[in-house]
């Protein structure tokens, strides 16, 4: 493995040329027509275009990204997260071209991607699941209100492909059940191209609780501890933290044993994040979701470890024989990430796309990260996530890191476009955050003092 190909753009593929070229890789970079002078683009060692801007004439268009490896040399791919991160035709396509995949196998993939499937596999290997339905082909609902029965209320309408909060939606009641999964089906259909849905039992105060794991493909897998990712807006998590505040040691214990069985039952590869709703009440925990992929929050990680978890990709997908143990692996301190968006709060946290007339990041401030994608000067365009930054506060505590954060966030100037810098601030600065009183609905439950 000698040049890299980032199947991606922004934030995430900066990321991946930094540990790439820490472990003497040459990278190559792929762009569409709106990121021509992005920064991913300018630290790449090569750049290839290839369509344009929309993400389906490009980032989501296998064959241009296959041409751009071909013409480039590279051989190895990383798709980062988004986008065909866990799309298991791409990975399979990528494999029969002789290039190296940097992620799970494709079967891996398809197994954890589908939600419902997920679930099934989970259940069979002695992890806690929410009660469910079956799947619900796009068009076909005959049996859905007894479904819903069995279920319970309140409930979730969730797409069985796709990720990130989109096509999920809550049920109350059970007249407004087959509406809501007609809507959630064409919807499903329409951003993932599987109109597939479940039903699952809605957990209205909880917390959102993953667990980072690593598998090396033949059986084995670690844990590398838990994230907190309860403070949400539409489903989307915006503020991530290690350890969660919310979990006794004895939680933390039963969760990341869970989670490492499952990645073992799969024989799981790389980096791959199991995601938890727990009830905030009884510590009850329930498996959701597997993501197949590096996660936007994996600096809070790296930053409890000490570990590069995008080197650990690396250096697995080269064939390397990484020596990583369980009890090798120590949380030190605490860490918390806010996603800086261009994004309008007071408007529905609607993106707010314009050029970045000023920007300036806390950038060289004692325990605190910067990953940024952009510049000053830089364009946010309609065309992507509206992300500008992920900050990462770490202390020795979590009151300390909560403190860096406020400091950092102080520090955030953005002209020429909204951004959500003062919300982020409200939020790790309010008295129910710093109590560790999160939960999915912090958000809502606290919006006019959050928003104003």
């Amino acid at each position: 493995m000698k040049t890299l190909l980032i199947a991606n753009r922004g934030e995430i593929a900066c990321r991946i040329i930094r540990s790439a070229k820490a472990l003497g890789l040459a990278t190559v970079a792929v762009h569409s027509d709106a990121d021509a002078r992005a920064l991913h683009v300018a630290l790449a060692d090569r750049a290839v275009h290839i369509g344009p801007s929309k993400p389906a004439e490009s980032y989501l268009k296998i064959s241009a990204i296959l041409d751009a490896a071909r013409s480039s040399g590279a051989d190895a791919v990383h798709p980062g997260y988004g986008f065909l991160a866990e799309n298991e035709g791409f990975a399979r396509a990528v494999a029969e071209a002789g290039l190296t995949w940097v992620g799970p196998t494709p079967e891996s993939i398809e197994a954890m991607g589908d939600k419902a499937r997920a679930r099934a596999l989970a259940e069979a290997a002695g992890v806690p699941v929410l009660p469910g339905s079956r799947r619900f082909a796009e068009g076909d609902l005959e049996g859905i209100e007894a479904a819903g029965d069995a279920v319970g209320y309140p409930m979730l309408v969730k797409a069985s492909a796709g990720g990130g909060g989109i096509g999920m939606r809550v049920v109350d009641a059970p007249a407004d059940l087959r509406k809501v999964a007609d809507s959630t089906q064409g919807m499903a259909a329409r951003s993932f191209g599987d109109g597939a849905v479940f039903l699952e039992r809605y957990v209205r105060n909880a917390r959102h609780v993953e667990v980072q794991v690593f598998g090396f493909g033949d059986g084995r897998a670690i844990h590398l501890f838990e994230r907190e990712c309860s403070v949400q807006r539409r489903f989307q998590k915006i503020v991530e933290e290690s350890p969660s505040p919310g979990i006794s040691a004895a939680t933390r214990t039963r969760m990341t044993t869970a989670a490492v069985a499952l990645a073992e039952a799969v024989r799981y590869r790389g980096t791959g994040t199991m995601e938890f709703v727990v009830d905030a009440d009884s510590e009850a925990f329930f498996f959701l979701e597997m993501n197949t992929r590096i996660q936007v929050e994996h600096p809070v990680t790296e930053t409890v470890t000490g570990l590069d978890l995008v080197a650990l990709q690396l250096r697995l997908a080269a064939g390397e024989d990484l020596a990583l143990r369980q009890e090798d692996i120590w949380q030190q301190g605490h860490a918390i990430e806010c996603r800086l968006y261009a994004e309008n709060p007071a408007k529905m946290f609607l993106p707010q796309p314009g050029t970045l007339a000023r920007l300036a990041l806390p950038e060289g401030m004692a325990g605190i990260r910067v990953d940024t994608g952009v510049r000053q000067g830089d364009a946010v365009t309609p065309f992507y996530d509206p992300m500008i930054a992920k900050i990462i506060a770490h202390g020795p505590d979590r009151a300390a890191a909560i403190d860096r954060m406020l400091a950092a966030l102080g520090r955030v100037q953005v002209e020429g476009l909204v951004a959500n810098a003062p919300f982020l601030a409200r939020v790790v600065g309010h008295p129910a955050f710093r109590a560790g009183r999160t939960t999915t609905s912090f958000v809502d439950t606290h919006k006019a003092e959050l928003i104003g």
